[in-house]
């Protein structure tokens, strides 16, 4: 990392988000190969699940964050939340891809960001059964198992794999409309279970594009940081809005961009 480009004190914060997105993935691993003695339970939806995993490695984390950061906020997915005093806050999904998880398939992560102030200006994210770790720092860069990476593959939508990503805050129609508008443009429609992992897989050059009307803080500020530091583009984000309740995400390769947004509004347009 091109340390001086940061603060000291970002540094020494990502440099300990490292060390802690190992540790969370060898114990999210212990819980993921010992399927039979998970306890999991639906929270919104019945697709929106939780699990006994999510719970337990999010009160690590935040445990960990507190002996280490004492005056650092939190924000977690399962409620592990705190105010803090300093400019810095932790915005942690323990394991984004729970259905995934839970049903035995490879496709979840573990998703750290740290935000100073209203800015996210670090993010890990660790997949550990393919053991894909990606990183990012703001102005310092984009990693991918700790190489740094240098220039995006601008991969257009015709003849690439672009994501739209569901959840149980989404219109099933404006979905519909948008898989049928990316398979019109001469692109296959992907989806993994885990908005941050999809992210993340952009960023790393494998996606045309990802889309999902409604996306909470934790699941896409550090992929966020990814697609922007690894050269894609972004919809504006009002942080604000994304922090409080969640918001609308559109990313895509400089190529891919202009033709996904109009997709996008195509179809927001037709079941409008």
């Amino acid at each position: 990392m091109h340390s001086s480009l940061l603060k000291p004190e970002t540094v020494d914060r990502y440099e300990a988000m490292l060390e802690l997105i190992d540790a969370a993935g060898v114990s999210a691993l212990t819980y993921f190969n010992d399927q039979d003695s998970l306890v999991t339970e639906s929270k919104v939806a019945p697709m929106d699940v939780v699990s006994q995993a999510d719970r337990e490695i999010e009160t690590a984390l935040c445990e960990k964050l507190k002996q280490l950061f004492p005056e650092d906020g939190v924000i977690g997915e399962e409620g592990g939340s705190r105010p803090g005093q300093s400019a810095y806050t932790w915005v942690i999904d323990p394991i984004d891809g729970t259905l995934p998880f839970v049903s035995g398939l490879p496709h979840w992560c573990i998703a750290i960001a740290l935000m100073e102030a209203d800015t996210t200006v670090a993010a890990v994210t660790l997949a550990p059964v393919s053991a894909q770790h990606f990183a990012a720092a703001r102005g310092a860069g984009f990693w991918i198992n700790h190489l740094q990476q240098t220039t995006l593959t601008n991969r257009p939508l015709m003849g690439n794999m672009t994501a739209i990503g569901a959840s149980p805050w989404a219109d099933p129609a404006v979905l519909g409309h948008c898989i049928q508008g990316i398979s019109e443009a001469g692109s296959l429609h992907y989806r993994n279970g885990s908005g941050a992992l999809m992210l993340a897989e952009l960023a790393a050059g494998h996606l045309a594009g990802y889309y999902e009307p409604h996306m909470k803080s934790w699941d896409c500020l550090g992929g966020l940081l990814m697609v922007e530091e690894a050269g894609g583009m972004t919809a504006p984000i009002d942080q604000t809005r994304l922090l409080s309740d969640g918001h609308e995400v559109l990313v895509a390769t400089p190529a891919a961009f202009e033709p996904l947004q109009q997709i996008v509004k195509s179809a927001t347009q037709r079941q409008s």
